[in-house]
């Protein structure tokens, strides 16, 4: 995830806004989030932003934590996967033995998993993967380290070469962090699906990207957009409308494409971001709306995420070590 970074200015209406000052502030934060915060009256703002906790009984948490159980045992399409054990993060060797043991505990809830380097352990993820009966989306991370990003870049080829990608995915919201121009990132990808012509390949960034970059969205054999209300100050209640808005716009910008939504989710822990607010229902619920959703209409979704990531705080805030359905030791969150 990547945190905003400008304002989204062909946003619908009933959606939050925010002043210059923010904007400006927000562009010299950390970018760990996805989404751009969307535009709206100031009455429209007022409302969103005093949204409190849902309020949920006895027998409405009784409910939701069956529905919550029926709807991961019945799996979801793919997962977002890093194998991260307490202490490690992006940097941190992984061994072939912890991605094993964490993917074991998801294997009987989804089809595929969607990973997102191919460097420092990330390499064998895709295979394992595939020998436990998975379908892969592998990423290649690119950044600003051209060393890295060319690691990364032979890393995602060599890894589709063996035959343990079912899709390729040349970066994760560079656009939205600035990392590079599009040109380059263009060029990664060209480079990628030359070198893997029967494999599918593309990019993934929050929706509104592939509006604002055209030739991106033509370059890809699958658009594949990042959708967080939560990053956009929704209240939960309203989300899944709101999300749905968002795959319109992506589809909208990318007509005749397979679009998928590479990464959504609800944090269980953590401080409020404007209308938006971390509960353990409230990630419960989101959960089971996205998966009831996805399933009727044959949505292709990676829900985000597997496994909480406690490296995550220092980059994101507090909120950010809380999006997994099972816990940093791989224990059930909400049984």
């Amino acid at each position: 995830m990547s945190r905003p970074t400008e304002p989204n200015d062909a946003a619908p209406a009933g959606r939050l806004t925010r002043s210059a000052e923010e904007g400006e502030t927000a562009r010299t934060q950390q970018h760990r989030h996805s989404g751009a915060l969307p535009q709206a009256t100031a009455v429209e703002r007022s409302r969103w932003q005093t949204q409190g906790p849902e309020v949920w009984t006895a027998e409405a948490r009784r409910t939701l934590i069956d529905d919550f159980s029926t709807t991961l045992q019945r799996g979801v399409h793919g997962l977002c996967f890093s194998p991260y054990l307490e202490g490690q993060q992006p940097g941190s060797q992984v061994s072939e033995a912890q991605i094993r043991e964490r993917l074991a505990i998801i294997r009987p809830h989804c089809q595929w998993i969607r990973t997102f380097s191919c460097t420092d352990g990330h390499e064998q993820t895709p295979r394992i993967a595939h020998e436990l009966g998975f379908k892969t989306l592998v990423g290649a991370w690119l950044g600003t380290d051209a060393e890295i990003n060319e690691r990364e870049i032979q890393g995602v080829i060599d890894v589709a070469r063996a035959g343990h990608a079912d899709i390729v995915a040349v970066g994760n919201e560079v656009l939205l962090r600035e990392d590079m121009p599009e040109e380059q990132l263009l060029g990664f990808m060209q480079r990628v699906k030359d070198a893997l012509p029967s494999v599918p390949v593309g990019y993934v960034d929050a929706y509104y990207l592939f509006e604002k970059h055209p030739l991106v969205t033509a370059a890809c054999d699958v658009v594949m957009t990042n959708c967080y209300p939560f990053w956009e100050g929704c209240p939960r209640e309203q989300a899944l409308a709101y999300m749905q808005q968002m795959v319109a716009r992506t589809r909208a910008a990318a007509p005749g494409k397979r679009v998928l939504i590479s990464e959504t989710g609800w944090p269980d822990q953590g401080s409020a971001f404007q209308g938006s607010v971390p509960s353990r229902e409230g990630a419960m619920q989101y959960f089971v709306d996205t998966c009831r959703w996805a399933q009727q209409d044959g949505i292709e979704i990676f829900y985000f995420a597997a496994f909480d990531e406690a490296w995550k705080v220092g980059a994101e805030g507090d909120v950010g070590a809380y999006w997994g359905l099972w816990d940093k030791d791989g224990a059930p969150k909400f049984a």
